[in-house]
């Protein structure tokens, strides 16, 4: 079994370049409408992958619409070396809520928000 993410941006073009940028993913296929808007993407980040898609409305698949500052839900992605990611990140305007710490597990860490609130995790832990 694979589990991929599937996160909802209201400016689904905005994210894809900035979560390239800041958290350095890279893209692996971008579908477009006619207007140039991204409908659905596929990112990589070494060999865990995530797709991004703009806002559905309210009911979509049974859901509600997207209101990330409200989630429960996280994403941690494994890197080798947190304190370059973060010094990159924080350098394209992420917001730190959690600063670089060495954590019990033995993981070095940090936790952000992108430009629409969705919390990500970074660190060395791999389960």
């Amino acid at each position: 079994m694979s589990i991929y993410a599937a996160i909802r941006y209201s400016d689904p073009n905005a994210a894809l370049d900035w979560l390239c940028k800041a958290f350095g993913f890279e893209q692996v296929v971008v579908h477009r409408d006619d207007d140039g808007v991204v409908g659905h993407a596929v990112l990589s980040h070494g060999t865990g992958k995530i797709m991004l898609s703009g806002g559905r409305d309210a009911g979509w698949l049974g859901g509600a619409a997207a209101e990330p500052l409200a989630s429960p839900i996280s994403l941690y992605v494994a890197v080798g070396d947190p304190a370059a990611h973060h010094d990159r990140a924080a350098a394209e305007g992420a917001t730190i809520v959690r600063a670089l710490e060495h954590m019990d597990y033995d993981s070095d860490e940090y936790s952000a928000r992108d430009p629409e609130g969705n919390l990500w995790s970074f660190g060395t832990y791999r389960p």
